[in-house]
């Protein structure tokens, strides 16, 4: 059994930052306001209980678990039980909510392969598709701000886009140009 000097490092630490994210899920899960203080209460009590036979190896999961299953107790304990309320909180969304960090990483892993796809290309192709993807310009007023052709601002984008697919697609993001870009020499007639 743990000391309550190290219990509560332990819960200040890896439990108290997430209930922010605890308060969202018991507010969105549970239909009485009035409810959510005493609810929290209720789950953090349960938490150091349990932590005080060793910490859970993910602190997050098991707080939103340890919720979920206290609500769902509370509303099969009540005395006109709600089938909807059970069938949501079974169903609830804590899973997407333990998974959170891991798209947040899978999002910046995503950002920094985009930004080095741009990093790569030309850098008229890199300015037009700057413009007209991330500053939202349309095609006449990149155009303008670059002084080419709006013709010339849709192929470097056309082009630029195609580049940036295949490399987010694990390819090296190169512009290819198709057999419509290359002009055919004619041979001389005799």
């Amino acid at each position: 059994m743990l000391d309550d000097g190290e219990l509560n490092r332990w819960f200040r630490h890896a439990v108290l930052p997430h209930e922010p994210l605890l308060m969202r899920f018991i507010r969105r899960s549970w239909p009485h306001a009035a409810d959510v203080v005493d609810i929290r209460q209720d789950v953090y009590e349960r938490i150091l209980t349990a932590a005080q036979n060793g910490f859970p190896a993910q602190p997050r999961a098991y707080l939103l678990t340890t919720a979920r299953n206290l609500l769902i107790n509370r509303a099969r304990r009540a005395k006109i039980v709600s089938f909807d309320l059970i069938s949501d909180l079974e169903n609830a969304e804590w899973e997407d909510l333990v998974a959170e960090p891991y798209r947040r990483l899978d999002a910046r892993e995503d950002l920094r392969r985009v930004q080095e796809g741009l990093d790569r290309l030309p850098a008229k192709c890199r300015e037009v598709v700057r413009l007209r993807k991330l500053e939202g310009l349309s095609t006449r007023d990149a155009a303008d701000r670059l002084r080419i052709s709006h013709h010339t601002v849709e192929r470097q984008l056309t082009l630029g886009m195609r580049a940036l697919s295949d490399f987010m697609l694990g390819g090296e993001g190169r512009i290819t140009r198709g057999a419509a870009v290359r002009r055919k020499v004619r041979e001389p007639r005799s």
